[in-house]
């Protein structure tokens, strides 16, 4: 089975090289056949590290999470990958559970799998309060929205390509992991969870939980979100 990583960044200069050096590129069954660094308009050296790594740069100079992970897919969709898996670039994943996130997929038990950073090792401050927060709060929405049961909105997930298409995935910035979620219980996608470590980010500061404005602004447009795709929107 191909798969593609796709690794959304802004200014990740310092951390990105380790990220990609640490992404495992095969198994028994299944091998990446790209890595996608969704450049978000960088001002340092991120997409130089990036293509030194062995990366595609793909250029979204709109900022936004979701608009970068939307202009990688548009240069997969050219020719498709089976699976397409998603990580941060700053060091906070750990790239090396790759093969646990694509387990049950490759063992046709998922469609979608979350890394759950609740569920899995944290380091001290890895997860801010604000996060935690905000993941009990979007979590039990989206179980009274859609009865299912989550622990995490992680950016660390894979997601099946035919899978990923039928989501019809939109959402520009803050609420584009939740989108997918929402999306996928509201499609009856088979979907899972696995715990995944997490660590402080290697470098630079968060620009969703690093500033107050980030942290308002990632938790309305989540909530929203899942009001939106609640009435089919």
């Amino acid at each position: 089975m191909n798969i593609a990583v796709v690794i959304p960044a802004l200014n990740e200069e310092a951390a990105l090289g380790p990220v990609l050096a640490a992404i495992p590129r095969a198994g028994d069954d299944w091998r990446v056949r790209e890595v996608v660094v969704a450049d978000n308009g960088s001002t340092d050296r991120t997409a130089e590290v990036a293509r030194a790594g062995g990366a595609t740069v793909v250029r979204e100079p709109r900022r936004g999470y979701g608009a970068a992970c939307l202009a990688a897919l548009a240069h997969l969709r050219r020719d498709p990958p089976e699976v397409v898996a998603f990580l941060d670039g700053d060091g906070s994943d750990d790239p090396g559970e790759l093969p646990a996130l694509l387990a049950p997929i490759l063992q046709n038990e998922a469609e979608l799998v979350i890394g759950s950073r609740v569920l899995g090792e944290r380091e001290p401050g890895a997860l801010t309060p604000v996060q935690e927060f905000g993941n009990v709060v979007a979590c039990s929405m989206l179980r009274i929205a859609f009865g299912v049961r989550h622990t995490d909105l992680g950016p660390f997930r894979a997601i099946r390509w035919n899978a990923l298409q039928r989501l019809g995935m939109r959402d520009p910035d803050y609420g584009w992991t939740v989108e997918m979620q929402a999306r996928a219980a509201r499609l009856g996608l088979r979907g899972v969870e696995i715990p995944v470590r997490y660590r402080r980010r290697r470098a630079g500061t968060s620009k969703v939980a690093g500033t107050l404005r980030g942290a308002w602004g990632a938790g309305t447009k989540i909530l929203w979100t899942i009001g939106r795709v609640r009435l089919g929107g």
